[in-house]
């Protein structure tokens, strides 16, 4: 998987402040993507840039800068533009969603390249000309207007889900249930507890007591849970005193 993301690089084009290529380093590198090209950019390298990358320094050091938007693509057989204009030209405009899907199948065997615009004015006719595809991201009609560093974290990401199981980076450990044993040993806490303030009459206790059972049959209550659930009715009798309250 790791040599799929290497054939995805991230292209801005004549980026205007550094603080936004520093930014993007660190949206490539939380979503496994590491290869940067600046065309042309105003600042770089900056403090900045370095600041904001935070943890993606390394990023920025390994970033390759050209002269020409064609420098950046030479040796890419794929290329989609990033962009939220609206335009008469010729290409075949997508979803960044799907457009990560169309990444998924060709950076297995392609180099694919990620382009992005000036943050004022976004991509030129004539860089979007040297596009494939153009790939938006379907905003707020309304307003529209992302930070460049954003939208590079939102096409990253589509590409990230695309090319993997979306599983989380660390798997939490299953809490261990209750056994049936320690559940009706609460139960029968709970239900004396309940006689002791009143709240069931052991006389007449009708259908009360067989709905709590099944309010928390539902919960599928851990071992943990139970500790605490008995230690909240043994408290409700015994009542103990914080000095500190």
């Amino acid at each position: 998987m790791t040599s799929l993301f290497k054939n995805i690089r991230v292209v801005l084009c004549q980026t205007s402040h550094p603080g936004n290529i520093g930014s993007t380093a660190r949206a490539m590198k939380t979503m496994g993507l590491d290869r940067l090209y600046l065309v042309r950019p105003k600042h770089f390298p900056d403090p900045e840039a370095t600041s904001l990358a935070v943890n993606a320094a390394g990023v920025l050091e390994d970033a390759v800068v050209t002269q020409t938007l064609e420098e950046a693509l030479a040796d890419c057989q794929f290329v989609i533009g990033v962009s939220g204009k609206e335009r008469s030209l010729s290409q075949q405009v997508m979803t960044v969603r799907e457009a990560a899907q169309v990444v998924n199948t060709t950076a297995g065997h392609s180099q694919v390249a990620l382009v992005f615009g000036t943050e004022m004015s976004g991509l030129s006719n004539a860089e979007a000309d040297l596009c494939h595809v153009l790939a938006t991201i379907p905003a707020n009609p309304e307003y529209t207007s992302l930070n460049l560093a954003q939208a590079v974290q939102i096409m990253s990401y589509e590409v990230r889900m695309a090319m993997t199981s979306g599983e989380l980076h660390y798997q939490e450990k299953p809490a261990e249930l209750a056994t049936q044993d320690e559940l009706e040993r609460f139960y029968e806490h709970m239900r004396e507890v309940l006689e002791h303030i009143g709240y069931i009459n052991p006389r007449a206790p009708k259908k009360l007591f067989e709905r709590l059972r099944r309010l928390y049959g539902r919960t599928r209550l851990e071992k943990e849970e139970v500790n605490l659930l008995r230690g909240i009715l043994t408290l409700s009798v015994n009542p103990k005193k914080h000095d500190k309250y």
